[in-house]
C-alpha cells in the first residue's frame, strides 16, 4: 500500500518528480525548500515527502524559519550548501575576477576569452576599462585614463593587421580539411563541395583570428573589463561575500553588496551572515591577517628577479613517493591492517615490484580523462612560477591545488611574442609597456592596490602552485593539448620535463602530455567543433 493518498500525490507530484519511487528529484519552485527539506530529512526518520505534506505544504515560511533557527542559532555552516544559485557578473575588471576566482571550493566559474572576442570595442565613445573612482579622484586620474587608452589603442589599431601576417604566415593551402564525398582529409584547393569549402574557411578564419589574438592579448590592461558566470552553494558565496567585504579596493567591496543583492532574491537564508556581526568579524580578522603578513614580509625585503621563470622548488625523493603512492593503492583493498603496517611491508618489496604496480595502474589509462587513482595524490611538487599575467589567468583556473600569488605590478619585465618583432610593431609595443610602467611606478607610491589597474597582461607575475602527482597529471595533460595557448602550453611542458627527472619513474602516470608546438593552436580544435556542428544539422 502506498505511503501516501490520491489525494497526497496529486500534491505532491507539483514539488517532486515522482511520488512512488525511492529515487526522485525535489522540483519544489523556492530554492530555501529545498535546502531546508534536505536540511531536516537528515533529522527525521519521516521520509522527505511526507515532511513536505505534514510540515512544509500549510507554511509557507518553513524553509525560511528553518535556516533563521539553524544557520543564526546554531552556526551549522554545513546546511548553507545546500541553497545554490547562479550569478552573472557583467563589467568586472581582470584585478576583481582574479580576487573571485581565488575561491577554490564550492564555486565554479565561466569567463569570457581574450582569444575568441576581440576587446577592442567601446561603449559611448569609451574602451570599456575599469574607472577606479579612487584614481579619478586623484592626480593621477587623467595619467591613469591616458594611459589604458593608450593600450587600448595600440592593442586595436594592430588586429587587422596581425591577422592578416597570420593567414599570411599560415595560408589556408597548407591545411587539410575533411572532404563530405568520401571522408577523406584534402588540401583546401582540392575541395569541392560548396558546403565542405564554407566549412573549411570557417575553420581557418577562426583558428587565425584566435592566433592573432592570442599575440596581442598582452597589450590589454589589468582594468580590462570581462563578464563572469558563477555558481555555486550559498556557504562559498557567503565567504566570497566576506573576502570581498575585506578588500581594500573599492571596486570588490561594492561587488561584494551588488551580489549580495543579487543571492537575497534567490537564496537570501543562505548568505545573511556575510554582512552581520558575524561576517563584520570576519572581515576584521582578515584585514589583521593580511596586516600581520604585510608586516613579517617587510622585514626581510627580497631582491626583486626579472624575467620568465618555471622551477620546481620543492619535492620528495622518488623512493619515498613510490612507497606512499604503492602503500595507498594496497591499503584501499587491505581490511583489518594498518597503513604503518602496509608501509613496512612495501618497503620491503623489491623496486622492480614497486615500478611493475606503477607501470600497471598507468597502462590502464587510455586518455586523459581516465584520471589516476587517488594514491597518487601522496605526492607533491611545489613550483616557483612568473610568466606573464595573461597567460597566469589560464592556470589561475585550476581548483584543485594550493596557489599563492603577489600583487601584480612592473618589476619582472615584460613577454614580447616573436610575431609583435615580425611585424614591425615592437617599438610601439616596448612604447606601450614602458608608458604603463612610468604610470606604474608613479600611482603605486600612493595606491599600491590600484595600480594594478593599469598593468599590461603581457608584465610577467610572481605566484607559486603547490599539488599533488594525480592534479598534475590533470593539469599538465589539459595545458599541453594542442589547441592551448602557447604561453601556457611552454610552461605545462617545461613542468613536466621537470618532475621527469627528479620522478622519471612516477612521471610515466602523465601519459597524455604533448610536448610538439603547432603552427595554428585552434585548428584541430576548430575542426572537430566544424564536425558536432554539423551532425547537428
Amino acid at each position: 500500500m502506498s505511503e501516501f493518498s490520491a489525494k497526497e500525490k496529486k500534491i505532491l507530484e507539483k514539488h517532486f518528480s515522482n511520488s512512488d519511487k525511492g529515487t526522485f528529484a525535489i522540483i519544489t519552485p523556492r530554492q530555501v525548500d529545498r535546502g531546508a527539506l534536505m536540511s531536516r530529512y537528515s533529522r527525521t526518520d519521516k521520509s522527505m515527502r511526507r515532511i513536505f505534506l505534514d510540515e512544509f505544504l500549510k507554511n509557507e515560511n518553513r524553509g525560511e524559519e528553518f535556516y533563521n533557527r539553524v544557520l543564526l542559532e546554531y552556526g551549522d555552516d554545513s546546511v548553507a550548501e545546500l541553497g545554490e544559485a547562479q550569478i552573472a557578473i557583467e563589467g568586472l575588471s581582470n584585478i576583481a575576477v582574479k580576487k573571485i576566482e581565488d575561491r577554490r571550493i564550492g564555486l565554479s566559474y565561466l569567463e569570457k576569452s581574450s582569444r575568441y572576442v576581440a576587446w577592442n570595442k567601446k561603449t559611448n565613445g569609451n574602451y570599456r576599462f575599469y574607472r577606479d573612482p579612487v584614481l579619478l579622484k586623484s592626480k593621477f586620474g587623467d595619467l591613469y585614463l591616458e594611459t589604458c587608452n593608450f593600450s587600448f589603442d595600440v592593442y586595436s589599431k594592430n588586429i587587422d593587421a596581425m591577422i592578416n601576417y597570420v593567414r599570411e604566415k599560415y595560408p589556408i593551402e597548407k591545411y587539410s580539411f575533411k572532404d563530405s564525398n568520401d571522408g577523406k582529409e584534402k588540401s583546401f584547393s582540392k575541395l569541392k563541395n560548396e558546403g565542405d569549402i564554407k566549412s573549411a574557411n570557417m575553420i581557418y578564419r577562426g583558428s587565425t583570428k584566435a592566433k592573432a589574438l592570442d599575440i596581442l592579448r598582452g597589450l590589454l590592461p589589468a582594468s580590462t573589463l570581462t563578464n563572469v558566470g558563477i555558481t555555486g552553494n550559498g556557504r562559498a558565496f557567503e565567504y566570497l561575500l566576506t573576502i570581498l567585504g575585506a578588500s581594500d579596493l573599492d571596486e570588490e567591496k561594492q561587488l561584494a553588496s551588488k551580489i549580495k543583492k543579487e543571492l537575497d532574491t534567490t537564496i537570501k537564508s543562505f548568505v545573511r551572515r556575510s554582512d552581520d556581526k558575524y561576517g563584520k568579524a570576519f572581515q576584521n580578522y582578515l584585514r589583521q591577517v593580511k596586516k600581520t603578513s604585510k608586516s613579517f614580509a617587510e622585514e626581510i625585503k627580497p631582491k626583486k628577479r626579472s624575467g620568465v621563470l618555471t622551477k620546481l622548488v620543492d619535492w620528495e625523493s622518488e623512493q619515498k613517493a613510490i612507497d606512499n603512492i604503492v602503500t595507498s593503492v594496497i591499503y584501499e583493498h587491505s581490511p583489518s591492517t594498518s597503513y604503518q603496517n602496509i608501509l613496512q611491508q612495501v618497503k620491503k618489496l623489491s623496486k622492480d615490484k614497486k615500478l611493475k604496480i606503477i607501470k600497471s595502474l598507468a597502462k590502464l589509462r587510455q586518455n586523459r580523462r581516465h584520471r589516476p587513482n587517488r594514491a597518487f595524490e601522496s605526492v607533491y611538487y611545489t613550483f616557483d612560477l612568473q610568466n606573464n599575467f595573461g597567460m597566469f589567468r589560464d592556470f589561475h583556473r585550476h581548483r584543485a591545488l594550493t596557489l599563492e600569488r603577489q600583487l601584480l605590478t612592473t618589476d619582472h619585465g615584460y613577454n614580447t611574442p616573436d610575431e609583435i618583432k615580425i611585424l614591425g610593431i615592437q617599438k610601439e609595443y616596448n612604447e606601450c609597456m614602458n608608458n604603463t610602467r612610468e604610470t606604474f611606478e608613479q600611482i603605486r607610491k600612493k595606491f599600491p592596490e590600484q595600480a594594478q589597474y593599469v598593468v599590461n597582461f603581457a608584465y610577467n607575475y610572481p605566484y607559486i602552485m603547490k599539488f599533488n602527482l594525480r592534479e598534475a597529471c590533470h593539469l599538465i595533460e589539459l595545458r599541453t593539448v594542442p589547441q592551448g595557448h602557447i604561453d601556457y602550453r611552454r610552461v605545462a611542458q617545461q613542468m613536466y620535463n621537470q618532475i621527469n627527472k627528479v620522478h622519471p619513474n612516477l612521471s610515466k602516470i602523465m601519459k597524455f602530455v604533448d610536448l610538439k608546438e603547432y603552427d595554428l593552436e585552434r585548428f584541430e580544435s576548430e575542426k572537430r567543433t566544424e564536425e558536432k556542428r554539423k551532425k547537428l544539422k
